[in-house]
């Protein structure tokens, strides 16, 4: 089982894609067990033909030429997720869900890429490097995070594709892709 990421869309407004339409979409592809979480782009479904990166470049190509606009996809399997969930360290258990977020990155990253941005000073707010992950924690929530403004700077970001979600997303999506 796979869960898609897409990145910017039904956000205020703007870059709609309804869920029906993207189970339908995906189902289209080929795809089975096609499932959607919330209507901030996340869905799960089973595939017996390409990888992550394929599977992602696929999903975007048929967005696009569904819906008329582009749109950034992150795919990655229930191995991948479960083990995020693991390495979290962070202690997950004790925190609220909007305290603590991963971006998935589209590429592996490393920590000279956040070299530029002095951690100490945003404190208590922190942040650690996981695989293709960043887990950031934030106590007053990502909205008035200014940690998590500083990580998403174009320079920080220059290359990849990164997508944001709290930690009830995280862990339902390795449920859903578990199943």
């Amino acid at each position: 089982m796979y869960a898609t990421l897409l990145r910017g869309i039904n956000v205020g407004g703007s870059r709609k894609v309804p869920m029906a339409d993207l189970r339908a979409l995906l189902t289209s592809l080929g795809h089975d067990a096609v499932r959607t979480h919330l209507q901030s782009g996340q869905a799960v479904f089973a595939s017996d033909h390409g990888d992550e990166e394929s599977l992602a470049a696929e999903l975007a190509k048929a967005v696009e030429g569904r819906f008329g606009f582009p749109v950034d996809v992150i795919v990655r399997d229930h191995a991948y997720l479960k083990g995020i969930v693991e390495a979290c360290p962070f202690p997950a258990a004790e925190l609220e869900a909007r305290q603590l977020h991963v971006t998935y990155f589209s590429a592996p990253v490393d920590a000279d890429r956040f070299a530029q941005i002095d951690a100490p000073a945003f404190r208590p707010e922190e942040f650690r490097l996981g695989d293709r992950a960043l887990y950031l924690y934030a106590p007053d929530g990502l909205g008035r995070s200014k940690l998590a403004e500083a990580l998403a700077k174009p320079r920080v970001n220059k290359g990849l594709i990164a997508t944001s979600r709290n930690w009830n997303t995280v862990t339902k999506l390795v449920e859903l892709t578990g199943a």
